[in-house]
């Protein structure tokens, strides 16, 4: 699997603010004229491929209009999310309920299933990464999980797929995951100040049966595919960082995927299969499981719905699926 994949599942599951010593290369600057021009062809082939903050509109049958806002988040803490907080924070107060990728009672369930179910995260019968990984590939990978505060001992019973997680976070950062201030995290603490409900938009098990569903090949090809760049994670990070917060999340899902035309092992078709499956598994199977949730939503009142930007954007992403539903949308500015 592409680079990305891993960097997008730790964005989705470990909320981990980078620290100032972890500094990146944005990837995007510098690039030649002909590459920017592609990217931008692609770019405009795409529903909403910019903007993180939207209100959705429709009449409602009984009478009315149902609104619903929308915020893209990105799931790593940054100061620059004050501005967004400002914005939201009205909106949170006088809304009938926020909707979130995973709410408390989701997080708990998660936490219960993974204290109680090792075969969650763990290799609990047949060989181990140690056993499954060339030996060169194996003491990259022991290396890189050593940089991450993890002993290699323990890395080779995880689960090729939480491997690659992991490896998506730069080491400069590992040693923040428990400080859950990303900005869902913050218009969850706003929720629950105003007193506002928090409702979850999918099942807390929902990644982990993406993630388990790929089966053992494919989940060792993340780990193999991701260990080349190991020392350009920092630069990752950046360059989605700088993206989200410019409103152009989408840029870098195009560019990595523009890029994967000329990697290793790859032609331009296969990797646009590859991409096309993980957007489908990743963001678009879930963004059309979350549409009958948010349009409940919104029949009951003013709501509040914070998620991952990347799902925003797109042919199957939220704001195309609402405007075929029969919303209007409108950028809001940050």
């Amino acid at each position: 699997m592409p680079r990305l994949f891993a960097l997008l599942a730790a964005i989705c599951l470990l909320a981990t603010p980078l620290r100032a010593e972890c500094t990146g290369e944005n990837l995007l600057l510098g690039q030649p004229p002909a590459a920017l021009a592609r990217l931008e062809a692609e770019l405009a082939r795409q529903p909403y491929p910019t903007g993180n903050f939207w209100r959705a509109t429709r009449p409602d049958p009984a009478g009315g209009e149902q609104v619903l806002h929308l915020i893209g988040t990105y799931h790593l803490g940054d100061p620059r999310h004050d501005a967004a907080m400002a914005a939201l924070a009205p909106l949170i107060a006088s809304a009938t309920a926020v909707l979130v990728e995973a709410g408390p009672a989701e997080e708990t369930a998660l936490k219960r299933a993974m204290a109680t179910d090792p075969a969650m995260l763990f290799i609990t019968e047949g060989p181990s990464l140690l056993e499954q990984l060339d030996p060169g590939e194996w003491q990259a990978l022991a290396a890189a999980m050593k940089a991450r505060g993890i002993p290699p001992f323990m890395a080779a019973k995880f689960k090729p797929w939480y491997v690659s997680m992991m490896l998506g976070i730069p080491p400069c950062a590992v040693n923040q995951i428990a400080a859950l201030n990303g900005l869902d995290h913050r218009v969850r603490k706003a929720a629950d100040a105003a007193g506002v409900p928090v409702r979850a938009l999918e099942p807390y098990d929902t990644l982990l049966k993406v993630f388990g569903a790929l089966t053992p090949e494919e989940q060792l090809a993340m780990i193999r595919a991701t260990l080349p760049f190991e020392d350009r994670a920092a630069d990752y990070a950046a360059t989605l960082a700088d993206a989200y917060f410019a409103e152009d999340s989408r840029r870098v899902w195009e560019f990595m995927r523009l890029q994967s035309h000329s990697a290793p092992g790859y032609t331009a078709e296969t990797a646009d299969a590859e991409y096309a499956r993980m957007e489908e598994v990743l963001m678009a199977a879930r963004n059309r499981d979350w549409l009958p949730v948010l349009e409940a939503a919104a029949a009951r009142g003013p709501a509040v719905a914070a998620f991952g930007a990347l799902h925003l954007s797109g042919q199957d992403g939220v704001l195309h699926l609402l405007e075929q539903a029969g919303f209007t949308l409108t950028r809001l500015p940050l």
